[in-house]
C-alpha cells in the first residue's frame, strides 16, 4: 500500500533533508506533494528521479494527503495543522506549537514508540538536542533510575536555518580576509565565537531553548520529576549537535556496563576508545542517522554518577529521519 505525503517547509534545510530521507529509506508514497512559503514556492526538489515544484502553502492543498510532515516555524504549524487534519491527514509536526500538549503525543520511535497509540491525528517531533539526548539516556534508564541530569549542548548553525549556515561562512571568510564579522541571523558573530543564546531569554536566566530541552526530556522519559537543568551554546559548526551529558543514577551502574547496553540499542553507535583517538565528532555525525556515544566515564562528583559525550546530525535524526521513523511506526502498528 502507498500513501499520499505532504511535506509543509519543503524549501528548508530540514524540510529537503526530509524528502532526502524518505526517497533513501523507500518510504511507500504514492504522491508526494511539496509545500512552502510564497519565498520558496516556485523552486524544485529532487525526489526519485523527478524534479518536484514546491507549491504554496494553503490549507487546501492537503485534500486528499495521508501524511502530512510539517517543517515549518511554529506559527505556521499552529495554523495549518488543524487544517491538515481536518481534511484527514495524520500529521508530523517538527515544530514547537504541540510538543507540550498532553492530548499529543511527543515521540522518538526508539524511546517511546508505545505513546503512538491512540493519537488524535498529530504526533509531535522532538527538538533536536532532546531527541539525540533521550536516545542516549534510555538505555541507562533501563539499568538504573535516572535521578538528575545535567546538559550542556554545542549546537550547530544549521539548526536556526540555511541563513545561519550562510551567516557562518560569510563571516568565517571575512574574518580570515582580516575584515569585520557582522552580525545579522545571530546577534553577535558567530565565525570563531560561540554563542551561550538559543532562543530567546525568561525572567529566571533560561532560555527557551533550556526549557524545551528539560520539559521534552521528562515527557518522553515518562519522568516529569525528573532533575534536569540545561546550558544551550551556538557553535561554529555547520551540521551536527554535540552534547556534555551529567547522570545521577539511584544505584550505581559502571562504565562497562552502560557501553554494553549502548551497543545493543537501537540507533546509537558506541565510539569511545579516546586512549586511541576514537570519539564522536559533528563531523563523524554528518550524514548518518545514529546517536554517536563516547567519552563514557565515572563521575567522581557523586556516588552514583557517570559523564559521557553525544553527538547526532541535527538536520537528520535531530529532525527529518525521526519524523520518516515515526511515520514508519505508524504503519508497523496500523495507524496510519
Amino acid at each position: 500500500m502507498t500513501y499520499n505525503i505532504a511535506v509543509a517547509g519543503a524549501g528548508g534545510a530540514v524540510g529537503r533533508t526530509l524528502v532526502r530521507v524518505l526517497e533513501e529509506r523507500d518510504f511507500p508514497v504514492s504522491r508526494l506533494v511539496l509545500l512552502a512559503t510564497s519565498r520558496t514556492a516556485g523552486t524544485g526538489v529532487d525526489f526519485r528521479g523527478e524534479k518536484l515544484a514546491i507549491e504554496p502553502v494553503r490549507p487546501e492543498a492537503f485534500v486528499g494527503i495521508d501524511l502530512a510532515f510539517f517543517a515549518t516555524p511554529t506559527e505556521v504549524s499552529r495554523g495549518l495543522v488543524p487544517e491538515a487534519v481536518r481534511q484527514g491527514a495524520v500529521v508530523v509536526d517538527k515544530s514547537s506549537a504541540y510538543r507540550e500538549d498532553p492530548e499529543v503525543p511527543l515521540v522518538v520511535p526508539e524511546v517511546n514508540p508505545e505513546v503512538l497509540e491512540g493519537h488524535r491525528g498529530v504526533i509531535a517531533n522532538p527538538n533536536c538536542s532532546t531527541i539525540q539526548l533521550v536516545v542516549a539516556l534510555s538505555p541507562l534508564a533501563s539499568l538504573a533510575p535516572l535521578k538528575r541530569v545535567v546538559v550542556a549542548t554545542y549546537q550547530s548553525v544549521s539548526g536556526t536555518g540555511r541563513e545561519a549556515v550562510e551567516e557562518l561562512r560569510l563571516q568565517t571568510r571575512a574574518v580570515l580576509e582580516g575584515k569585520q564579522a557582522v552580525p545579522q541571523v545571530y546577534p553577535r558573530p558567530i565565525a570563531f565565537n560561540l554563542l551561550p543564546h538559543i532562543d530567546a531569554f525568561s525572567a529566571d536566566g533560561y532560555t527557551k531553548e533550556e526549557r524545551k530541552l528539560v520539559t521534552e526530556t521528562r515527557k518522553i522519559m515518562g519522568r516529569p520529576d525528573l532533575a534536569i537543568s540545561a546550558t544551550t551554546v551556538r557553535v561554529p559548526v555547520e551540521v551536527g549537535h554535540s552534547e556534555a551529558v551529567w547522570v545521577e543514577t539511584e544505584r550505581p551502574v559502571e562504565p562497562e556496563t552502560y557501553r554494553e547496553a549502548l551497543a545493543q540499542a537501537p540507533g546509537v553507535l558506541v565510539m569511545d576508545d579516546p586512549g586511541r583517538g576514537v570519539y564522536p565528532t559533528p563531523l563523524d555525525a554528518a550524514g548518518r542517522d545514529e546517536v554517536l556515544v563516547g567519552r563514557i566515564r565515572r563521575d567522581p562528583s557523586v556516588a552514583s554518577g557517570l559523564v559521557f559525550w553525544v553527538v547526532a546530525d541535527n538536520l537528520r535524526k535531530g529532525a527529518a529521519t525521526n519524523a520518516v521513523q515515526i511515520a514508519e511506526e505508524l504503519l508497523t502498528r496500523g495507524l496510519l
